[in-house]
């Protein structure tokens, strides 16, 4: 019988942050937000979130095109999701690997 394999944490934290992202940028539409309320909107879930790790995804989010970040050279990034970013938190596009989006059940 094949063991399984084992998780890797650090991806599947880094892949959940993702989807909370998107989710939190979702429900700030059409404004979108700073990345300290996304931070506090991610918190109860990743306890040990920095701003850093919320910048970096934010990075990874842009460049998949999916968000767009603004205010780079303020103390504090804003960040808005785009249409592609919206079709996969609504589920009416596949989502490829990186971002830890729920199979759909309903």
């Amino acid at each position: 019988m094949k063991e399984p394999l084992p998780i890797d944490m650090e991806n599947a934290r880094r892949f959940e942050m993702r989807w909370l992202i998107l989710r939190t940028l979702h429900a700030a539409q059409p404004s979108g937000t700073s990345e300290v309320m996304i931070r506090n909107a991610i918190e109860p879930v990743i306890l040990d979130v920095t701003l850093n790790d919320i910048r970096r995804e934010l990075d990874y989010l842009e460049e998949r095109e999916l968000i767009a970040v603004t205010h780079r050279d303020s103390p504090v990034w804003r960040a808005k999701i785009n249409n592609h970013g919206i079709d996969i938190v609504e589920y009416t596009v596949d989502c490829r690997p990186g971002i830890a989006r729920p199979k759909k059940w309903w």
